[in-house]
């Protein structure tokens, strides 16, 4: 698989479809792909699921898409804090779905997805609403809950650099779930710092290979 090397984010995320499920990365705003959720907001997709740590912060990024009416449904860990009034308006308003996924079971959700793994038994969440309906099991004397894989279509994802190959690297907390998003969407499409030359990279600092990655494209430069 050859990774495309986009000129602009617009050309990144071209294609992507009505209805579609959309992995976006980021822990609030740290590593979030603010350029390639704009461009999608231009390219126009409607009817998402969106797969996020949260549900946007403020008016920008995530939130700007949810105000545009493109989303349809949010599974996320952590739908509401201080500035996610854009969700919450639509919630109250009866605009959007929204399901509740504990933090470690979201990112572990979509590291079956990419691991090829059916589903799993998980204890978090066990006797709460957030597992009822949910088949349980007792193993060991312990009750455990049935989850299965998240899969995206697509994934947006942050990153600090990449190669021309599309192996990335990312910085401190902006790695969140990049990687395991990486590994659980059809198309895979990176928002980076920097691109610099195949070599250029320690190979033993790579996170996300490019085989995992379809379209890489730098950020704008600041205005």
């Amino acid at each position: 698989m050859t990774t495309l090397l986009c000129d602009h984010a617009d050309e990144a995320v071209a294609g992507t479809e009505d209805g579609s499920t959309v992995l976006v990365g980021g822990f609030g705003m740290a590593g979030m792909p603010v350029d390639l959720i704009d461009a999608l907001i231009r390219q126009g997709a409607k009817d998402l699921t969106v797969v996020s740590n949260n549900a946007g912060n403020g008016d920008t990024g995530l939130a700007a898409l949810l105000a545009k009416g493109r989303v349809r449904k949010v599974i996320c860990s952590f739908p509401r804090q201080a500035d996610s009034w854009v969700f919450d308006d639509l919630y109250r308003a009866g605009r959007i779905e929204l399901e509740v996924v504990p933090q470690g079971n979201l990112a572990e959700r979509m590291r079956a997805a990419g691991a090829g793994i059916g589903a799993f038994f998980c204890p978090t969440g066990v006797g709460t609403l957030l597992t009822e309906g949910k088949e349980t099991r007792e193993i060991d004397g312990r009750t455990y809950v049935l989850e299965y894989p998240i899969k995206g279509d697509v994934a947006l994802i942050g990153a600090h650099r990449a190669d021309r190959m599309g192996n990335l690297v990312y910085r401190r907390t902006a790695r969140n779930f990049g990687p395991v998003m990486a590994t659980a969407a059809t198309t895979v499409i990176a928002q980076v710092r920097e691109i610099v030359e195949t070599g250029d990279i320690d190979p033993e600092t790579v996170v996300t290979p490019g085989i995992y990655v379809d379209r890489v494209v730098k950020e704008a430069d600041p205005a």
